[in-house]
C-alpha cells in the first residue's frame, strides 16, 4: 500500500536518554511541552528558567548568564503598567513588587546555575530569527512586555550571527560538561504576526543556522525535526489548535511519540509508561473518596510506587507519596 503521508527522518545515533541524566530545556513553548512530559516521566530536568524565549540570541544570552552565576539587581528591572519586569524574562516573573520580581528571577537563576554544572543534555527550541533591540541600549531583549513599539528596533538575525553566538556557547558548555549532548529544534508554531512570508524567511534562517551547527558538532548537536513533523508529515489544519497557529493536542502527542521513539531506550520508555499510569490513577476523581474500595485503590498505587522506587531508588516520588497519604487520610475520616 502506498504511503499516505511524507515521513521525516530522525537522528539514528543519539545515545538514549535515561533517568539518571540531568536535562535543561530552553526556548519557545515547544521546549516547555517536551520538558513537562520529561519531568512528569521522572527524568530530572529544568524548564525555561527565564520563561519562554523565542530568538536564538536571547537563549544564548540567558545560558551564558546562567553559567556565569549572574544575579540580577534592582537597576535591571523596569516598571510598566503597575508591574516590575525584566527585559530578559517572561511575564511569569513580573509582579507588582520589585523585590518579589527580583526574588523570583534570582531564585530561578541560582537553581539553573547549579543544574548547569552537571548537565547531561540540553534541548533548545528556536521560534523566530526576528529580534527586538532596545533603542537606548541596543541590546536584544527576551520580552517586550507590551511596551510601545518606539522602544525597540526590530530586525532579523543573519545566519552567521546565530551560528557564531551559539557556537561559542556550545564550546563553553563542552568545557564544563564534556559529554554533553544537545538536541536542537525549530518550533512548529508559526509567527503569523510577522507575516506569512516573513515567518518563512525566519524559519529558513533558523534551519540554515542549525544545519551549520550540526555539521560542526556531528556527535554533540542533533536536530529533531518537530517543525517538519507538523508541516510535512501531518500537514493539515486538523492538527492545529483553534488559532490555526499552535499545534493541537493531537499533534503534540504525535510529536512526543516521535520524540520518545527517537531518544528513549526500551527500558526508559517502559518506565515512563509506568509512571504515567500512576499519575493517571492519582488524577482519577472517585465517586466515593472515603470508601474502603478507594482506600484499597490508593494502596495499590502505593505498592506500584514502592516497586518502581526499589528498582530505581534515585527517582523522586515525594509528590505522589504525599498525594497518596492525603487521600488515605480522607478515607479514615
Amino acid at each position: 500500500m502506498k504511503n499516505l503521508f511524507t515521513q521525516v527522518e530522525f537522528p539514528q545515533d543519539f545515545p538514549p536518554i535515561h533517568h539518571l541524566q540531568h536535562w535543561l530545556l530552553m526556548g519557545s513553548c515547544f521546549a516547555s511541552e517536551i520538558g513537562v512530559r520529561l519531568r512528569d516521566g521522572k527524568i530530572p530536568c529544568l524548564l525555561n528558567p527565564y520563561g519562554v524565549l523565542y530568538n536564538p540570541l536571547s537563549i544564548v544570552t540567558s545560558l551564558n548568564e546562567i553559567m556565569d552565576g549572574k544575579e540580577y539587581g534592582a537597576d535591571e528591572l523596569f516598571e510598566y503598567q503597575g508591574l516590575w519586569h525584566s527585559a530578559m524574562h517572561h511575564g511569569d516573573f513580573s509582579t507588582d513588587s520589585r523585590e518579589e520580581t527580583l526574588r523570583l528571577i534570582n531564585t530561578s537563576l541560582r537553581e539553573a546555575h547549579e543544574v548547569s554544572t552537571r548537565l547531561d543534555g540540553l534541548l533548545m527550541t528556536w521560534g523566530s530569527a526576528y529580534v527586538y533591540r532596545d533603542v537606548d541600549s541596543g541590546r536584544v531583549v527576551g520580552n517586550c512586555h507590551k511596551l510601545p513599539e518606539e522602544h525597540f528596533r526590530r530586525s532579523m538575525l543573519a545566519v552567521d550571527e546565530i551560528v557564531a553566538a551559539t557556537d561559542a556557547l556550545i564550546m563553553r558548555l563542552l568545557v564544563q560538561n564534556p559529554s554533553l549532548k544537545v538536541i536542537m529544534t525549530v518550533s512548529p508554531i508559526r509567527h503569523v504576526r510577522d507575516g506569512l512570508h516573513e515567518n518563512t524567511l525566519s524559519k529558513s534562517t533558523l534551519h540554515l543556522a542549525l544545519h551549520e551547527l550540526c555539521s560542526r558538532y556531528p556527535k554533540v548537536v542533533y536536530y529533531f525535526p518537530a517543525y517538519e513533523i507538523v508541516t510535512d508529515e501531518l500537514r493539515d489544519y486538523r492538527f492545529y489548535a483553534d488559532d490555526l497557529v499552535h499545534p493541537s493536542r493531537m499533534a503534540v502527542d504525535y510529536i512526543w511519540e516521535c520524540f520518545s521513539n527517537c531518544f528513549f531506550s526500551k527500558e526508559t520508555a517502559a518506565l515512563m509508561l509506568e509512571v504515567e499510569k500512576i499519575n493517571k490513577s492519582l488524577s482519577h476523581r472517585p465517586l466515593h473518596p472515603e470508601s474502603g474500595e478507594y482506600r484499597q485503590f490508593i494502596r495499590q498505587i502505593e505498592l506500584k510506587i514502592n516497586r518502581i522506587a526499589e528498582k530505581y531508588p534515585k527517582l523522586d516520588f515525594e509528590k505522589e507519596r504525599e498525594l497518596c497519604y492525603t487521600r488515605l487520610n480522607k478515607c479514615r475520616t
